[in-house]
């Protein structure tokens, strides 16, 4: 499938997903729809089909609240029926708000507190290794979440042990929940950062050109002895006019049916849910 499109579809889904609901993190999932057109419709080894594959490929999405947008992502490559996003954190769904392994097929890791999904992926990079098994292992961690000292214990962790089968991508869109994540503690100059804990730093300007980040990864892909981080800057609420990029207001918030509809609408799609 063209990634873009895969990345529309995601989107789209994402919005009717949070929007059965009525409220949600629609920030936060929407700034990562490309980045998961690119791992799922082009460069992770996996097998709908058997989901629990010895070997795959995992993804790791530490800042849990995305989650609709990994179940959109999920749902589009086949892992489940997209008639099921409507069951959003409903009673006795598989897709509660927060992502859990046990309940879906296809989330490889249970999302918890904050930064906690980071040094899973790390643990489980360590262990592909050790089983030498060829998986790449993916993460994908937000901005607010990395002013969390865990997040830069397992970078040490990861770059100590040289594990550079592990690709993670910073989620920079520059807002969190209680506003410009500059105002609050910022994280530049990011890349240095990372670079200063030795990972290898890839920085995509916008990180919602499929092309540059499959470009970002295929170099990833080729860096020897150390992990790779990517900084995606990236847009919060994208596809939502009325919110994207707003500091205050677009991580979590509620949209009318008729609002959803609009959504819908300017990135072309309808409130049709196909099964």
């Amino acid at each position: 499938m063209d990634l873009k499109q895969a990345a529309r579809n995601i989107r789209l889904d994402t919005i009717r997903c949070i929007g059965s609901l009525g409220a949600g993190h629609y920030g936060g999932s929407l700034s990562i729809a490309e980045v998961l057109s690119v791992l799922y419709f082009k460069h992770m080894r996996i097998d709908p089909a058997r989901p629990k594959l010895e070997g795959r490929d995992r993804l790791f999405l530490s800042k849990g609240h995305a989650g609709p947008a990994l179940y959109a992502a999920l749902a589009n490559r086949g892992y489940f029926p997209k008639a099921k996003l409507l069951t959003l954190n409903q009673p006795g769904t598989d897709l509660p708000s927060h992502c859990d392994m046990r309940r879906t097929p296809g989330v490889d890791m249970t999302a918890g507190s904050l930064a906690q999904g980071f040094s899973c992926a790390v643990g489980a990079a360590l262990g592909s290794r050790l089983r030498q098994d060829g998986a790449w292992i993916y993460a994908i961690i937000g901005d607010g979440e990395s002013q969390e000292g865990q997040i830069w214990e397992a970078a040490m962790f990861a770059a100590s042990r040289k594990l550079d089968h592990m690709i993670a991508f910073l989620d920079y869109n520059g807002a969190q929940l209680d506003g410009a994540v500059n105002d609050i503690n910022t994280l530049e100059p990011v890349c240095a950062k990372w670079e200063a804990f030795g990972w290898n730093c890839i920085d995509v300007a916008d990180g919602h050109d499929v092309d540059a980040i499959d470009r970002a990864v295929c170099q990833a892909k080729s860096s020897a002895g150390r992990p790779t981080m990517i900084v995606l800057h990236t847009v919060k609420a994208k596809g939502i006019a009325k919110m994207e990029g707003k500091a205050q207001g677009s991580h979590y918030f509620a949209l009318t049916p008729e609002e959803v509809e609009q959504a819908l609408k300017e990135n072309g799609g309808t409130d049709h849910v196909d099964a």
